[in-house]
């Protein structure tokens, strides 16, 4: 054998060892970048931080990081949402970890009539908008402001509030008081007359201008052109009629997961409107959130109805060092960011089928005896309305939508399959 044979004979197999070990390393590193370098599922995944420090924000940060894309800082009136440093320290973080954020600075006190007394002493929003949209581009997505108008209005102690304040609300010159005391008269006329309301257009007009738009940070996001967002577990119709752009549907409590979805989805879709879910508490006690594969269903049900922003609620931090989430949820939310990104599910978010109720019908729908604007008991159609919606709801479940009579958001406008109304007949 040749001496040029004998170095063929080395150089080949030789050869052949380092192309297989390059090419076993540029799967390796593949994997381990894709690990990383997420795929997009077309949907925000993430989580609500309700931590009080940039450590356990950042903590989270990297736990999640690899199979979530946005994160949530949801702080509201503490320490972190005071101080313009640490949150954009957090918020750079996040950014430099490739997710999307949304951020939650308190809210502005209507009693505080200083133009200086939000948002880091800033007279208007429009530096602010310019700042970190310039800081964070595309992946600032918004503020979060506020937290369950429809909710709190829902559920507020109104009887007390009259009670206390009664007659003298004629005698406050503010739109919202005035306001206020014409449902009182409508209220007293009913006490006095047994006249029931023939409408609740009083009490809508009063949710949507004097508790929504008149709010002075409602008024300074939207002229600075900032999308707002923030989550509610009743009346969305009216969130989104009264500005905000995005609503998220509050999943746990018990409620009904499909009818919070078919609410809120209605809505947005009239009124051309994106929404997303919150997965929050089921208890109000530890361990607060419900198990990891309820979380990964509820999430789920949501990406299949159209869900655009998916997040879950972490709140308190009461000494783990991830918050109220524990193992068992991160597991939950990693598979469900696996499966959404490799596998194909049910599209749910075509327009099905209506639920059409009353014109500014206000009722929370969460159970029989469920107030209609937090002011009236039920009335004559809330029976019919809960008999309606159970079985459209057993019958379509998320696919279904449910809106509200309203001439300037026609439910003809969306070419639905079915169309049912709340004193119709069902399948």
């Amino acid at each position: 054998m040749s001496s040029s044979n004998r170095v063929r004979k080395f150089l080949v197999p030789a050869f052949l060892i380092v192309i297989l070990a390059v090419s076993m390393l540029a799967v390796y590193v593949s994997y381990s970048n894709g690990s990383q370098a997420k795929a997009d599922p077309n949907v925000y995944v993430g989580i609500a931080f309700g931590g009080n420090t940039t450590a356990e924000a950042k903590v989270l940060i990297d736990k999640v990081k690899s199979y979530t894309n946005l994160f949530i800082l949801d702080v509201g009136r503490n320490p972190i949402s005071e101080n313009q440093t640490r949150v954009e320290a957090i918020c750079d973080y996040a950014v430099s970890q490739g997710l999307n954020i949304i951020i939650n600075v308190g809210i502005k006190d209507a009693s505080n009539t200083s133009a200086w007394s939000w948002f880091w002493q800033q007279p208007s929003l429009d530096g602010i908008k310019q700042r970190w949209t310039e800081r964070w581009g595309n992946k600032f997505l918004g503020i979060y402001y506020n937290d369950e108008p429809g909710g709190v209005q829902l559920d507020a102690a109104w009887r007390k509030f009259y009670e206390w304040v009664g007659e003298n609300l004629s005698r406050i010159d503010f739109p919202a008081a005035q306001a206020l005391n014409d449902v009182y008269l409508k209220l007293l006329n009913y006490v006095n007359n047994g006249t029931k309301p023939e409408n609740y257009d009083l009490e809508a007009n009063f949710f949507i201008q004097n508790v929504i738009k008149e709010d002075p940070g409602i008024e300074n996001l939207t002229a600075a052109g900032i999308p707002t967002f923030t989550s509610d577990y009743g009346l969305y119709w009216w969130d989104y009629l009264g500005g905000y752009n995005v609503m998220f549907a509050e999943l746990g409590w018990n409620v009904s997961v499909a009818e919070q979805i078919a609410l809120v989805k209605g809505a947005a879709r009239l009124q051309d409107k994106e929404w997303g879910a919150m997965i929050t508490w089921k208890y109000d006690a530890p361990p607060y959130l419900d198990s990891g594969n309820q979380i990964y269903d509820q999430m789920l049900t949501s990406y299949e109805a159209g869900a655009k922003y998916i997040a879950v609620f972490n709140y308190p931090y009461e000494g783990s060092v991830y918050g109220t989430l524990t193992e068992e949820h991160f597991i939950a939310l990693q598979r469900f960011w696996n499966d959404i990104t490799n596998k194909k599910f049910a599209n749910l978010s075509s327009p099905q089928a209506a639920l059409v109720l009353p014109k500014n019908f206000g009722w929370g729908m969460r159970n029989p005896n469920d107030t209609i604007w937090g002011f009236w008991l039920t009335d004559n159609r809330t029976q019919q309305t809960a008999l309606v919606t159970s079985k459209l709801l057993a019958y379509y479940g998320a696919s279904l939508d449910i809106v509200y009579d309203d001439p300037a958001y026609p439910v003809a406008k969306v070419n639905y399959q079915h169309v049912y109304y709340w004193n119709s007949t069902t399948p």
